[in-house]
């Protein structure tokens, strides 16, 4: 994803006010649903271990057996979309798409969204020879997958009242961010979120989507991201709510932060409501590192933690079960 736009200053967040209802000003005390932010970042982990997930490569095969595999054992039933990319340089590159079916039989579908593939360059990082060098993607990636599978997990304890699809796009972070709006018939990013919109049924769109993008950070405080506050607030709504009764206020801030080109803008502009749940102020900024860790190979599992994972994991849970 990438930065387009600062439409609201950042602010500073206050204390909790007496008035304000006690769940408001609540810290995290452990497990609020059947989420488990301990195994998902053990799967952050595993991932990492498989090395740059960037298409094509070794670690990207062994990523995406791995998720099928998975979610045969976690969900209802699993699918795929295979399909060749060409690059406007003119290479062939392989995608897929992987997307996890829960409760199959039920007509009301909610979408949860995240990227499995990793950055194939670390174009921000502060020494000048890392940056034609893969990135770990341990919060740009990774987290959005375990999240999504750990979610399949809790739903097996916890039946949800609507069905839910887990989609897994590829090539998000692929190539370059700049020319997405010149090239917006054969983007070269957000890729697979692309192909998937567009082979949607218009018919039968989901109720809502949600995508899931670094939500692993240690530092964890997620604003409301410009594209989805402008064109699906009523998901903002629903998801800040369900924050909220859970006591994650302090988490999931309300304000609006940064606009973003992410993997939610192709399903926006396919008609489906969906936001986008991303902390993209990730790791400390100093002149040298003006982006923090984002596309650094800092991205690294000691700047994940258990505790954001769980977090986040409660809200996406409690959305589509109520509990």
């Amino acid at each position: 994803m990438t930065l387009v736009d600062h439409p609201v200053p950042r602010m500073f967040v206050l204390a909790c006010l007496a008035t304000l209802a006690l769940s408001s000003c609540d810290r995290f005390r452990g497990p609020k649903t059947a989420f488990d932010g301990a195994a998902a970042y053990a799967m952050v982990k595993t991932q990492v271990d498989f090395g740059p997930r960037v298409p094509g490569s070794p670690g990207w095969q062994k990523t995406g057996d791995w998720i099928v595999a998975q979610l045969k054992q976690l969900g209802d039933s699993v699918t795929e979309q295979r399909f060749m990319h060409v690059t406007p340089k003119g290479d062939t590159v392989p995608m897929r798409n992987i997307i996890g079916h829960i409760a199959p039989e039920k007509s009301q579908r909610v979408l949860y969204v995240t990227h499995w593939d990793t950055r194939p360059i670390a174009e921000n990082d502060p020494v000048l020879g890392n940056r034609d060098k893969p990135i770990p993607g341990a919060n740009d990636g990774a987290s959005g997958v375990a999240l999504l599978l750990q979610v399949a997990a809790a739903l097996k304890k916890t039946p949800p009242t609507v069905g839910v699809d887990l989609l897994f796009v590829d090539g998000e972070d692929y190539g370059d961010f700049d020319t997405y709006s010149d090239t917006a018939s054969n983007p070269n990013v957000l890729i697979g979120s692309t192909y998937y919109a567009r082979h949607m049924s218009k018919d039968s769109l989901p109720l809502y989507g949600v995508l899931w993008d670094m939500i692993g950070d240690k530092d964890l405080n997620i604003n409301q991201e410009g594209n989805s506050v402008a064109d699906a607030p009523e998901v903002v709504s629903l998801v800040w709510g369900a924050a909220r009764k859970l006591g994650y206020s302090k988490y999931f801030l309300n304000q609006t932060g940064e606009t973003l080109i992410d993997d939610h803008v192709p399903f926006l502009d396919q008609g489906l409501h969906m936001i986008d749940v991303i902390d993209y102020d990730y790791g400390p900024k100093t002149t040298m590192t003006p982006q923090g860790w984002h596309h650094t190979l800092e991205d690294t599992p000691d700047k994940v933690s258990a505790q954001s994972l769980q977090i986040v994991g409660d809200v996406a849970v409690k959305l589509v079960t109520g509990n």
